[in-house]
């Protein structure tokens, strides 16, 4: 079991998660966004950049190489669960491109910014401004796709990207984090800067679950591989207590039997000076891991209790950018 975190400057690959794990330094030199890797094809990673696109290993990060040439942001990027040959890249401002041969070559679908609400998205930080901040493929369906817009909409194309729906009445706007399972047909998990929510309809209807949930400022989420109630969010007040270290103070909350949450803190660090996590699954029942700026977590028992992963980590405060675990 392994994983790849992209921080602030690098991207760091890890080794042995369950036991005797191990850190190298894989990629340095760019300002990280975002990053995916799958189990399909483990040694194959995928970093965007702010000013340098894509970049491509296919070595478990041991040499690296650009992937096709994004002038813009990249802002998210998503391996297929059907396919490791087939990738999408989210860019800023607001596109969405797909490649079908691993990454040699892109191709842009169509145009998110001629929808109706699109003269309404900003991200206010650079509100001249928007991105893409998520992609998530459909379990069942790989022409499905769910694309989170930040600041301003959740998205949904059912032909590969060709055509886009329009955001649905009652969904999230500042979605940061999607999800979908396979033993879940048609459900999406949001995590968004607006609260929490599912849909159990590729996204028509919403539900609102938010019992227990004290911060209403959610940005990781992760789903249990074996169980698609068991859920892992990340969460703070707002924006600032999100992503400042110097103001930060983030908490992580799991799903309760009863459909409820509970804050999920047992041997993770104090809030205070902990920025939201990103989160990833593992690939057996109950296996989850958090990236923060105090380091790698993990945890075997469904984010009962949490250990920090024993590995050489940056002295400086790096906030998560992206984050994957493979096999």
């Amino acid at each position: 079991m392994r994983a790849y975190a992209a921080l602030a400057d690098r991207i760091l690959a890890v080794s042995g998660l369950r036991d005797d794990p191990s850190s190298r330094t894989a990629l340095v030199g760019f300002d990280f966004e975002c990053l995916a890797a799958s189990s399909l094809r483990p040694e194959q990673v995928f970093a965007g950049t702010v000013d340098a696109g894509l970049q491509r290993s296919t070595d478990t990060g041991t040499t690296w190489s650009e992937s096709g040439s994004f002038d813009d942001r990249v802002t998210a990027v998503t391996v297929s669960p059907h396919d490791p040959d087939t990738v999408w890249v989210g860019t800023e401002p607001s596109a969405v491109y797909r490649s079908t041969d691993g990454g040699e070559s892109w191709a842009r679908r169509g145009d998110l910014t001629e929808l109706p609400s699109a003269g309404e998205w900003s991200f206010p930080p650079r509100p001249h401004t928007h991105h893409v901040r998520w992609i998530s493929v459909d379990t069942q369906d790989p022409e499905t796709l769910y694309v989170a817009i930040e600041a301003g909409a959740f998205l949904r194309s059912t032909d590969g990207g060709e055509t886009w729906e329009p955001h649905q009445e009652g969904a999230r706007r500042d979605n940061h984090t999607l999800a979908t399972h396979p033993d879940a047909p048609g459900r999406v998990y949001t995590a968004a800067g607006d609260g929490y929510a599912e849909s159990e309809d590729r996204g028509e209807t919403w539900q609102y679950p938010q019992s227990g949930l004290d911060h209403g400022y959610v940005w990781g989420l992760a789903v249990d591989p074996a169980d698609p109630d068991r859920v892992v969010v990340s969460a703070a007040d707002g924006a600032r207590s999100a992503h400042t270290p110097s103001r930060a103070a983030a908490y992580l909350y799991r799903r309760t039997a009863d459909g409820g949450w509970e804050q999920a803190m047992d041997g993770y660090p104090d809030p205070e000076g902990t920025v939201r996590a990103v989160l990833a699954a593992g690939e057996r029942a109950g296996e989850f891991a958090a990236l923060t700026n105090r380091g790698l977590y993990w945890s075997a028992d469904g984010a009962q209790s949490w250990s920090r992963v024993d590995v050489k980590w940056p002295e400086t405060n790096l906030v998560g950018r992206g984050f994957a675990v493979v096999g």
